[in-house]
C-alpha cells in the first residue's frame, strides 16, 4: 500500500538558501515514521532529480536531522533568486511536486 507524503509530515516546504540555492524541508510528525522513511530511502538524489528534473549534480545534499525528524534537501537554483525570469524570488512554491508523492513504507 503506498503512503502519501501529506499524511506523514507535519511540513512540506521550500525556501532560499541564499540567492543561488532552494532547500526543502520535511518534517515528520513522530519518530518512528521519519526513521522509516529515511531506512527506505525515500528521499535519494535520483528520485529527486526526477521528481524535479534537474541533474543529479544539482542536488547539494540530502541531510537526515534527526533530533528534528526532517530530511532537508538542497538544490542549486535553476537561475538567480530576482534574476529576469525567476518566477518565484523566495523559493517558497518550489514544493509543490513533494505534495504528490507517494511510496511505499513497510
Amino acid at each position: 500500500m503506498k503512503t502519501k507524503l501529506t499524511d506523514i509530515a507535519e511540513v512540506i516546504r521550500s525556501k532560499n538558501a541564499g540567492p543561488y540555492e532552494i532547500t526543502f524541508d520535511v518534517i515528520f510528525k513522530d519518530f518512528d515514521t521519519y526513521k522509516k522513511v529515511v531506512a527506505a530511502g525515500v528521499f535519494n538524489a535520483g528520485d529527486f532529480a526526477k521528481l524535479y528534473s534537474i541533474d543529479e549534480a544539482d542536488i547539494i545534499g540530502i541531510i537526515n536531522f534527526d533530533p528534528a525528524k526532517a530530511i532537508k534537501i538542497t538544490i542549486v537554483r535553476p537561475l538567480c533568486s530576482g534574476d529576469l525570469g525567476e518566477p518565484d524570488v523566495y523559493g517558497a512554491q518550489q514544493h509543490r511536486p513533494l505534495l504528490d508523492m507517494e511510496f511505499i513504507l513497510s
